[in-house]
């Protein structure tokens, strides 16, 4: 199983902090923000990941390197400073990631999520009947309305009044068969193709009831260190 890190944000809400620095190399309880994802991907026994990078790039391939101080290995996908959105992030990096469904996990956020239980819903992706599984959390203050809908069945709505209306974590699982109309090197964003699987039926999601954090300010970025050093 791999895993995509998505790490070509700008991060404008967090400037002056990102102006010489990018976002997931801020500073958390002693280590880039980044760090955390990748020691709970090592372990969970995924060492295979490729972090996707546009502004201030080169710095985070001089900070992780191939990955080996935190246990896994490490292969980049640069997209120039401009970035391509998520989905065209994601459908560039795709000979990196192969043909197996993978997990992919917003860099700016700050989380206890259990990777291997998401692998093990990801194993279970086909590329027809199912093609994405996504981790949802109770609406922040910043997203009171939610992103979409959980249904009784486990499958999800584009509609958050369609079911329990929740906010999407920004990590969840994907078959490559989602980004196949997407041309790689073109931006692309992920929503619209998200809410036409879902409105095909073929998104699932669940309930994620542990930590989460948009560390998406500089205030956050103080609860986010605050929440780590608890760990």
């Amino acid at each position: 199983m791999r895993a995509m890190i998505l790490a070509a944000g700008r991060g404008e809400r967090m400037r002056p902090l990102t102006d010489h620095t990018p976002k997931p190399l801020l500073p958390v309880a002693g280590q880039p923000l980044i760090g955390w994802h990748l020691q709970r991907l090592a372990a969970a026994g995924i060492r295979e990941v490729v972090i996707n990078h546009a502004w201030l790039g080169a710095q985070i391939e001089a900070v992780l390197a191939e990955g080996a101080a935190y246990g896994v290995s490490i292969r980049y996908s640069a997209e120039g400073e401009s970035g391509l959105e998520t989905a065209g992030g994601i459908a560039t990096a795709l000979p990196l990631l192969g043909d197996a469904p993978f997990l992919v996990i917003n860099g700016d956020v700050l989380t206890d999520i259990d990777f291997a239980a998401l692998a093990q819903q990801a194993a279970l992706l086909d590329g027809k009947t199912r093609l994405a599984h996504l981790l949802l959390v109770d609406n922040p203050p910043h997203n009171a309305a939610g992103d979409f809908g959980l249904l009784d069945s486990g499958m999800l709505s584009a509609d958050p009044l369609a079911g329990r209306g929740l906010t999407f974590s920004g990590v969840g699982a994907y078959h490559p068969a989602l980004f196949a109309g997407t041309p790689p090197g073109q931006p692309a964003k992920l929503a619209p193709l998200l809410r036409r699987a879902m409105a095909a039926g073929q998104v699932s999601g669940a309930h994620h009831t542990g930590v989460w954090l948009d560390v998406g300010t500089p205030e956050r970025l103080a609860e986010a260190d605050r929440l780590a050093r608890q760990w």
